[in-house]
């Protein structure tokens, strides 16, 4: 079995010429075109390589948000920037001190953050007793350790400024458990508990919290993480879907978003009728 980030093709956007900046310690990219503006809402989003997080970067984007894209193929976060006043910022969130140094980046690019979509992640399907010990660590510390550090990096800011929000991305896997997919659901369980236990911790700081929750979207990361997405529900959804109630969310200051909004459904059987829950997985899962 193999890992993989999610993605998948994308067309960029026409519009304005596009403006790189370097990133110390990271990578460097060239700087041209026009002065971004710094006086636009701000949004870092992880994962803007491809698949859901470059629809998203799309879809901010369009309401003239300024963008600051991050991911670990440089040549893919260029498409997703191109047409637009985005920061690219290449980075590997599982390396040693990679949090760190990308919220640093961010920071001086801008000034501040508004909001972070943190997309970056990995998956890996097979029975766990088969799952090599160096793939548990790696989907752990992507999936996991990083966004919790990248999110201990950026907190600070908002809470300073009194406003922001910090959107985590969960999975069915994380709510129910599912065969084969072990490790990516601990992540995913781990995330969503984070959530909540975030959420209650800054309210009154004007700083939210936003758990999105989405079915299998059509993008690469089934292929990549070694087998294809072969269940026939959920259906497979498009990453733009996923971007558009990505941006509700963060619009509207949502605290949950279900991608489709029927996914509540199996958590709530499962926590009020865990036998059945078990039975039906048994036959159906």
């Amino acid at each position: 079995m193999t890992l993989t980030g999610s993605g998948s093709a994308h067309d960029p956007p026409a519009g304005a010429a596009s403006h790189r900046s370097t990133v110390p310690g990271l990578a460097r990219t060239r700087e041209h075109g026009p002065q971004r503006r710094l006086d636009r809402r701000v949004a870092l989003v992880t994962g803007a390589s491809s698949g859901i997080g470059a629809a998203t970067a799309r879809r901010f984007a369009m309401d003239g948000w300024q963008l600051l894209l991050s991911g670990r193929d440089r040549n893919c976060l260029e498409q997703t920037a191109s047409g637009t006043s985005a920061v690219v910022l290449p980075a590997d969130l599982a390396a040693p001190g990679g949090p760190r140094l990308l919220a640093q980046s961010a920071l001086r690019a801008t000034g501040r953050i508004d909001v972070l979509v943190a997309g970056a992640g990995i998956g890996w399907a097979g029975p766990f007793a088969a799952m090599p010990h160096t793939d548990i660590d790696r989907v752990l510390a992507l999936d996991l350790n990083a966004t919790l550090h990248l999110v201990r990096e950026v907190l600070p800011s908002m809470i300073a400024a009194g406003r922001g929000r910090v959107v985590l991305f969960g999975s069915p896997a994380g709510c129910v458990g599912i065969r084969e997919e072990a490790v990516y659901s601990a992540a995913k369980a781990g995330l969503t508990a984070f959530a909540e236990a975030l959420r209650q911790e800054l309210r009154g700081t004007g700083v939210g919290v936003t758990l999105v929750v989405s079915g299998p979207a059509d993008t690469a990361f089934y292929t990549r993480r070694g087998r294809p997405c072969d269940r026939s529900r959920p259906r497979q959804i498009s990453p733009g879907s996923v971007a558009g109630v990505v941006w509700e969310a963060v619009r509207q200051g949502r605290d949950d978003a279900y991608v489709p909004g029927w996914l509540t459904l199996p958590s709530r059987v499962r926590a009020l009728a865990p036998g059945l829950y078990r039975r039906l997985l048994d036959r159906f899962g």
